[in-house]
């Protein structure tokens, strides 16, 4: 540990590759391949050749065994210098804001002056292993002593042990999806497809403006000949989104579709984060200020929606800060799906949840939609499990620094009912 008068965290800026739906660009790229070419084009953006940072921390959802040290090889390869210290760490959607708040906490205390949080995820790459009972055949053949206690254990080899197990969405502890769990959530809060359809349209409107405006010209680098996100949709309509089926509740009593739902997502982020004074040393100018951070978590077996720790992390983080929505000018809320959004966004303007759930007086919300994910959200970019956070944090920096001034707010839910939220300032 390292004890110091804390300094503020300035966010540099990051860098992201195009976002793609599983199987279909990156089909053949690891996560290592993502998360080096990330860091990569990080160095050559921030002209880090050769300099030995802090540390880097990123992570991964879903992963190879072989990527024990995903991290660590991928800085290996980056053109940083070897001495970078490297980290994997993991909090499912959170994942990279995880990374960037436990490096912007370092950086706080004086252990170290310059870091990287990062993510990625790979669908396409996904781990594909056999059966129990055919990996136990495996080891006591391996742990036998004689030729004999070697052969012994194949005779229980059945066609059975062949079929391969593909890496399960599914929570342990309810054998539920995200979407059928968000199906639940939608029909306790009463989120209707009309209103989950209309998110959806605005997420891709605002991303293919914000792609027009070019305000993601320095936040992405092209990879594989790819230089948008492939999941958006710029001839999109409220009317044709309507027109597709729901897929996790196929009654007529189902209101999330393809559409209104992020799709599987293969891609990579990073953001680099530093100490006023070497930003400064190094002639790099801040976007702005990772200020504070929250995690929360929901007993989603019993009480709550599986989704829903956000509402708690925001609004024990505001707590902390002594802010209200009023004082922010950005909100950048994950659209895991869009009936999520809009049940936290319910959440925070009751005020019976706010007095029985959050302990508040008052309600929190509303929030002005106008300030919402006005660069477009998850439902359009795509949601690599990892890489969403640091996508969000650059995006939402970059924003705020093009405004010369200003405060924003990031809130993230993730898998095994858990939140993940920050405010940024300039």
């Amino acid at each position: 540990m390292y004890y110091n008068a804390p300094r503020r965290v300035a966010i540099v800026g990051g860098l992201r590759i195009p976002f793609c739906r599983a199987h279909t660009k990156y089909a053949r790229l690891s996560n290592q391949d993502m998360l080096t070419a990330v860091l990569s084009g990080m160095v050559n953006k921030f002209n880090l050749h050769g300099i030995a940072l802090g540390d880097v921390l990123a992570g991964a959802v879903i992963k190879h065994s072989r990527d024990w040290n995903l991290t660590r090889e991928a800085v290996l390869g980056s053109g940083l210098a070897p001495e970078t210290p490297a980290a994997d760490l993991q909090r499912a959607c959170g994942t990279s804001l995880e990374a960037a708040i436990q490096i912007g906490n370092k950086i706080a205390l004086g252990q170290i002056d310059v870091g990287i949080a990062a993510g990625t995820d790979s669908i396409s790459d996904t781990p594909i292993v056999y059966p129990d009972g055919y990996r136990n055949i495996l080891l006591s053949s391996f742990r036998g002593r004689s030729p004999g206690q070697k052969i012994a254990p194949w005779g229980g080899l059945r066609p059975k042990h062949f079929k391969p197990e593909l890496p399960g969405v599914n929570e342990p502890r309810t054998r539920l999806s995200m979407g059928q769990s968000t199906e639940i959530t939608a029909k306790d809060w009463q989120i209707t497809r009309e209103a989950q359809d209309e998110l959806a349209f605005e997420s891709h409107r605002r991303a293919a403006a914000a792609y027009d405006e070019g305000f993601y010209t320095d936040l992405i680098m092209p990879l594989k000949g790819v230089t948008e996100d492939n999941n958006l949709r710029r001839d999109t309509t409220v009317e044709k989104l309507a027109t597709l089926k729901p897929v996790f509740d196929r009654s007529s009593a189902g209101t999330m579709t393809a559409g209104n739902s992020t799709p599987l997502t293969d891609g990579s982020a990073g953001v680099l984060l530093a100490s006023e004074a070497w930003a400064q040393e190094h002639g790099l100018p801040i976007q702005a200020y990772l200020r504070y951070g929250k995690v929360a978590a929901v007993d989603f077996i019993k009480s709550e929606g599986l989704l829903m720790a956000p509402a708690y992390a925001v609004s024990n983080m505001l707590a902390d800060a002594g802010l209200s929505f009023d004082n922010f000018d950005l909100f950048e809320i994950h659209e895991a799906f869009a009936a999520q959004t809009l049940a936290t966004l319910k959440a925070w303007e009751s005020p019976e949840y706010s007095r029985e759930r959050l302990g508040r007086a008052t309600p929190l919300g509303p929030i002005d939609r106008a300030k919402l994910n006005t660069k477009g959200g998850s439902l359009a970019i795509g949601h690599p499990f990892g890489a969403t956070g640091a996508r969000i944090l650059a995006s939402l920096a970059t924003m705020l620094d093009k405004r010369g001034a200003g405060r924003g707010l990031i809130s993230i839910c993730t898998a095994g009912g858990m939140g993940v939220t920050a405010i940024v300032e300039k």
